[in-house]
């Protein structure tokens, strides 16, 4: 099943405990798709870069299955760069450099053939940018998901209203949830966000896992619950895109099963978990690209056999 997603494609520069990579390819539509891709296809991706981005990062993404139909790209321009350096624990990172480039003016167009996505994630943009995408589809997507920072909460909050109330999935991480919600409380965050629009919200917590909702009057504080837990890595070099990343597995997964319930939610959280944990093991896109089947599977099972055990008492 088609997925749409929106977002940037950029460049990066990262400095982590475990080194420096220097000018290397990220942006969350990058990590959206190439997750999605292994899990369903084609991915529709919708974006913008400068003719400085490398040609064949583009046909590794082609390759994966994703159409580039809606990217942009504008000669004699740059590309969205971004540079950041995470803490000893990279549980907190530093903006060093943003520099817009072409992502200051851009207006995403939509093919004709991208315009009736049974999927839509929208990745962390200008909630006026998301909200364009969703004004140019021609139907109703069975599920529309989103992205969403801090930042937009801080500058463009009306705007970032409007979009929630018109999507069913919203992804943040726990103090963005906060912040958007005014609880501290997850349980309480999520009740007030529900109302807001989204019957599904998903709290990332890093390292610490993350925490999937679904409004249900009948479940106690309104709210179905169920935790996935991050798996124990022996290395991580670079959480950058793993947020993305998740969202990608996520949604890839909802798009190749078509199935809308609980249950599968549950599932494609573990999958999304399960393709977090690559992006962090490498810098940049570098350990996505190297992935199979099997590699996935192994990796989910690995997440099974974390939250398995027997309840019976003695």
């Amino acid at each position: 099943m088609s997925l749409l997603t929106v977002g940037t494609v950029a460049f990066d520069d990262i400095q982590t405990p475990f080194g420096h990579a220097e000018r290397v390819v990220g942006g969350a539509a990058t990590y959206i798709a190439l997750a999605a891709s292994y899990f369903t296809q084609p991915i529709q991706l919708v974006s913008v870069v400068g003719d400085d981005f490398p040609s064949q990062t583009l046909e590794q993404l082609r390759m994966r299955g994703v159409d580039l139909s809606g990217l942009q790209v504008k000669e004699g321009q740059k590309s969205f760069f971004w540079a950041g350096r995470y803490s000893e624990n990279l549980n907190h990172r530093d903006t060093l450099e943003t520099q817009l480039n072409v992502l200051a003016d851009f207006d995403p167009v939509l093919p004709p053939a991208f315009r009736q996505p049974q999927y839509v994630m929208l990745g962390n943009l200008t909630p006026a940018v998301q909200m364009r995408v969703l004004a140019q589809l021609d139907t109703r997507p069975r599920l529309i998901a989103m992205d969403t920072m801090n930042f937009w909460m801080d500058t463009a909050m009306d705007e970032l209203r409007e979009v929630i109330a018109r999507v069913d999935v919203l992804t943040i991480n726990d103090e963005e949830a906060r912040q958007l919600s005014g609880e501290h409380s997850l349980v309480k965050a999520a009740k007030k966000i529900h109302q807001m629009g989204p019957a599904h919200l998903i709290i990332k917590k890093g390292e610490h896992g993350a925490l999937l909702f679904q409004r249900h009057d009948e479940a106690i504080h309104g709210s179905r619950i169920f935790f996935a837990p991050a798996l124990p890595l022996a290395e991580v070099f670079d959480p950058t895109g793993a947020g993305d990343t998740f969202a990608g597995g996520f949604m890839g997964y909802i798009a190749a099963t078509g199935d809308l319930s609980f249950e599968n939610f549950k599932r494609a959280v573990i999958f999304g978990s399960a393709m977090a944990s690559f992006c962090v093991e490498k810098f940049s896109i570098d350990r996505l690209l190297e992935l199979d089947e099997q590699t996935i599977q192994q990796r989910v099972e690995q997440f099974v056999h974390l939250v398995n055990f027997d309840a019976q008492l003695a």
